[in-house]
């Protein structure tokens, strides 16, 4: 069995920590500092034995070279030559085994192109998947590098997972993104509901995550677009914005965010 725990890094991110039943090995995901992942993992007796990275943004990427330095480990993540470290390139078509665990690779361009996201279903009924800043719960990732229509299509993507997929997002980003999707839609009940339980959570210091498909197909606008309520939302912010498919709904949505 996958344990999963989160140890935080610098302002709002989260560094995804995997270890497995009756085994002292663990793998992180997106360490973009290396000292917070040596702590946790010495409190917990784990031993390092993989890395997993999403894309080459600095805050996901900085502790590899600190935490490979003496360990002779495998680090996969994208064929990107700007990521110093990657043993194993990968573009978004392959499995990977590690920790006992079958992951599918998907490719999720639009944030970055090189992202990747990886998904398992260890137990045919606990999927989870690992998006770093690709979707958020209540949002999505800014468009650094993609399109609007390439971020679509990997957000399609992850809807097609099972809806009880357990969403590990790489910052704690929820109760802003919320602001905004209350602001989309204000007769949500889902909305109001689910911010209150994050309040809950962030003033006892958790995280409010891992989020769930299920759950983000309710609250999150950019999962959403397809909704009269988000579709009107839209028109009445951005009166003269055509909109005439789903990806104009999208960047039109994806930069009110940005401006919100």
């Amino acid at each position: 069995m996958i344990h999963i725990q989160a140890i935080k890094a610098f302002q709002d991110n989260y560094i995804w920590l995997l270890s497995e039943s009756g085994s002292q090995q663990c793998l992180v995901v997106d360490p973009g500092e290396a000292d917070v992942v040596e702590k946790a993992m010495k409190s917990l007796n784990l031993a390092l034995s993989g890395v997993l990275i999403t894309h080459h943004h600095w805050d996901h990427t900085n502790g590899i070279q600190a935490l490979t330095k003496d360990r002779n480990i495998p680090v996969y993540g994208p064929d990107n030559a700007e990521i110093s470290g990657i043993t194993y390139p990968l573009n978004g078509t392959e499995t990977l085994t590690v920790l006992g665990t079958e992951f599918n690779i998907l490719k999720t361009p639009g944030h970055t192109l090189d992202h990747i996201a990886y998904f398992a279903n260890p137990d045919q009924d606990d999927p989870i998947l690992f998006c770093g800043d690709t979707l958020f719960s209540a949002g999505c990732g800014r468009l650094f590098e993609g399109t609007a229509e390439q971020m679509l299509s990997s957000l399609n993507k992850l809807r097609s997972l099972p809806k009880n997929t357990r969403v590990y997002c790489a910052h704690e980003y929820t109760l802003a993104n919320l602001a905004f999707a209350r602001a989309v839609e204000p007769a949500n009940p889902s909305i109001k509901e689910y911010r209150n339980k994050v309040i809950q959570l962030r003033e006892q210091g958790r995280p409010s995550l891992p989020s769930s498909l299920e759950l983000e197909f309710t609250i999150n606008p950019f999962l959403r677009i397809d909704q009269h309520s988000v579709i009107t939302a839209v028109k009445e912010h951005a009166p003269c914005t055509v909109l005439s498919n789903d990806a104009e709904v999208f960047g039109a949505l994806r930069h009110w965010k940005d401006q919100f």
